[in-house]
């Protein structure tokens, strides 16, 4: 059954002024008891535009509230309109109606700072001032991984310091003498493994790149097989190859002058054959293990140039041979100790350095 009730009209609650009803742009109030609400008054009351201006203000613990009902931030309602609130009287069944004004509450970020707070909030960075706003207005997840990120930015600061104090110790310990000294030779290693073996005081010149370092007997008799097509070549064949670019140019410059000695032009054959051999791996991104370089290219050769002369690395889902920029290296030194051999340790690099495709720097 509805329940009646016989309402009376009281005007203004205050002598001049409405119940304010307020609304929260933030959120719903869940509980007054924490909040403090002051109301303001325009002191012109001779202005009829002014006079009935309010200003209502509303303080908690965290934030300040404020909305007034005129201007850009006050509630757009109808002048047309009046508004009113009841208060029932359960127990007279009578209910007391007075005038009503709205107000839009927004929160109230303060502007009275000490010049010092505003300088330092004003030199913080835009990470910094983001993670103050999601400290204060930002969800849990976004609060979780505020922190998250805080927390390995101390576990990196402390992990630098460690690494810091270990560094001074190991320097207070050794002594910087003897440190620079350990990176000079670490230096020497990193060179020593792209460089064939150097043997600084060989008396002889073909003793300082020796020979079988470049090539073991084993490696250099499988090439005799391969190489066979150097030995008997003729003018019209190279002419021929030349046309093809079938192999390098170093290569067929060097088969129009092959010693008539059939021992010496058998030796250089196959050395000519090895290094076009290495001058087409270095044009290679990746290696296949099978059959690196062709079907002709005999399999202990082809082991060699894989094992040797290439870098493990992981792409496409799998385990590839790659020729890295360090392999490259290694490539161009073999590649001109082996030239030297070949030509006497006296050779022209302006043709290798095309076949290479090197740079003037390098």
């Amino acid at each position: 059954m509805a329940l009646k009730a016989r309402w009376c009209y009281r005007g203004d609650p205050q002598e001049g002024q409405g119940a304010p009803l307020v609304q929260f742009t933030n959120g719903k109030l869940k509980s007054c008891d924490d909040m403090n609400f002051t109301l303001y008054k325009s002191q012109d009351t001779s202005n009829p535009r002014k006079k009935h201006k309010r200003i209502l203000n509303a303080e908690t613990d965290r934030l300040s509230y404020v909305g007034n009902n005129f201007g850009s931030g006050s509630l757009k309602s109808s002048t047309l309109c009046r508004y009113f609130v009841g208060v029932l009287d359960k127990g007279s069944e009578e209910m007391e109606v007075y005038n009503a004004e709205l107000f839009h509450m927004q929160p109230l970020v303060s502007d009275d700072a000490r010049d010092e707070d505003l300088s330092e909030y004003l030199n913080k960075t835009y990470r910094e001032k983001m993670d103050l706003c999601i400290e204060a207005f930002g969800t849990s997840k976004q609060k979780r991984a505020l922190s998250s990120r805080r927390m390995n930015e101390v576990r990196k600061e402390v992990l630098n310091q460690a690494v810091t104090n270990a560094a001074e110790n190991i320097i207070e310990t050794k002594g910087m003498a003897a440190i620079v000294s350990d990176a000079t030779e670490d230096d020497k290693s990193d060179i020593s493994l792209v460089l064939p073996p150097c043997h600084g005081d060989a008396k002889r010149l073909e003793d300082v790149y020796k020979f079988e370092d470049l090539l073991s007997p084993a490696e250099f008799e499988a090439l005799k097989g391969p190489a066979a097509t150097f030995v008997n070549i003729t003018s019209e064949e190279i002419v021929k190859l030349t046309k093809e670019k079938s192999y390098c140019s170093f290569v067929l410059d060097e088969l129009k002058c092959l010693p008539v000695d059939e021992k010496k032009r058998d030796h250089k054959a196959r050395c000519l054959w090895f290094l076009d051999s290495l001058v087409k791996l270095n044009s290679q991104r990746v290696v296949k293990k099978k059959q690196a370089m062709g079907p002709d290219c005999p399999q202990v050769i082809s082991n060699k140039l894989v094992k040797n002369f290439s870098a493990l690395s992981y792409g496409s889902g799998r385990i590839q041979n790659v020729v890295s920029a360090s392999m490259k290296a290694k490539i161009t030194a073999y590649v001109i100790a082996l030239a030297l051999h070949i030509n006497d340790f006296q050779t022209d690099l302006t043709v290798l350095q095309k076949d290479l495709k090197l740079r003037e720097g390098r």
